[in-house]
C-alpha cells in the first residue's frame, strides 16, 4: 500500500512531519515524489478526457442550436403560407429541440465545473510536487555535506593518528640516542670494575674460609 491513497490525502500532507518521523528520509521523499507525480498524471489523464467530453458536447449543442433555427424558419413559413397546422408541428419539434438543447448545456455546466475542480487540484498537486522535490534537494545537499565532513574528518583523524606516531617514534629515537650516550659514558669502566669486583670477592672468600675454620675448632673443642 501506497504512503498515500488518494488527491486529499496528498493535499493535506504534512511532508515535513512524515519525514522527521521516517527511517530513511531520503528513500520517504523519494517514494512520495512517486505517487505525486502518478496521481498528478491521472489527474491530467481525467481533464483530458473532459475535455474531449467538453468539445464533443459544445459541437452537438452547436448542432442542435442549429436546429432550433431550422424549426422556428419552417414556422414562420408555415405561417406565411396560411399552414398553421405545419407551423404547429413545427413548433413542437423545436420544442423537442430545445429541451435537448437544455439537457447539453447543463452536461456542459457540469463539465465546466469539473474542470475547473481538475485544474484547482492539479495546482494544488503540482504546488506539493514543487515542495516535496525542494525537500528532495534539501536532503541531497545535506546527505553531499555531511558526507564531505565527514570525509574530510576522517583524513583529520587519520593525519592526527599518523602525527601522533611520528611523534612517538621521535620520541623513542631521541631516548635512543640518550641511552646511547649514557652506555657510552660507560664504556672502558666496564672492564677496571670488573676486576676491582673480582679482587673484593677473593678476599671476601678468605675472610669466610677464615670464620668458617673458626667454627668448625669451637665445634671441635665443645666435642
Amino acid at each position: 500500500m501506497g504512503i498515500f491513497s488518494r488527491f486529499s490525502d496528498i493535499v493535506q500532507a504534512n511532508i515535513n512531519a512524515m519525514l522527521d518521523h521516517a527511517e530513511d528520509p531520503e528513500k520517504m521523499i523519494r517514494m512520495m515524489i512517486s505517487e505525486m507525480e502518478e496521481t498528478l498524471i491521472e489527474v491530467r489523464t481525467t481533464s483530458a478526457r473532459i475535455i474531449a467530453d467538453k468539445k464533443t458536447a459544445e459541437r452537438h449543442l452547436d448542432r442542435v442550436q442549429k436546429d432550433l433555427d431550422e424549426w422556428e424558419r419552417k414556422a414562420k413559413l408555415a405561417i406565411a403560407k396560411g399552414r398553421e397546422d405545419l407551423a404547429r408541428a413545427a413548433l413542437l419539434e423545436k420544442q423537442l429541440v430545445a429541451e435537448e438543447s437544455a439537457t447539453i448545456a447543463g452536461e456542459l455546466a457540469n463539465l465546466d465545473e469539473h474542470l475547473s475542480k481538475l485544474d484547482e487540484e492539479i495546482n494544488q498537486l503540482q504546488a506539493k510536487l514543487t515542495d516535496a522535490k525542494a525537500k528532495e534537494n534539501t536532503l541531497k545537499m545535506r546527505q553531499q555535506t555531511t558526507s564531505a565532513r565527514l570525509k574530510t574528518k576522517r583524513q583529520t583523524e587519520r593525519a592526527n593518528i599518523e602525527d601522533a606516531f611520528a611523534k612517538f617514534e621521535r620520541f623513542e629515537q631521541r631516548m635512543d640516542y640518550f641511552e646511547g650516550e649514557v652506555e657510552a659514558m660507560d664504556l672502558g669502566k666496564e672492564k677496571q670494575t670488573g676486576l676491582k669486583q673480582q679482587f673484593a670477592d677473593l678476599e671476601n672468600d678468605d675472610k669466610l674460609n677464615a670464620e668458617l675454620e673458626r667454627l668448625k675448632k669451637d665445634m671441635q673443642a665443645g666435642a
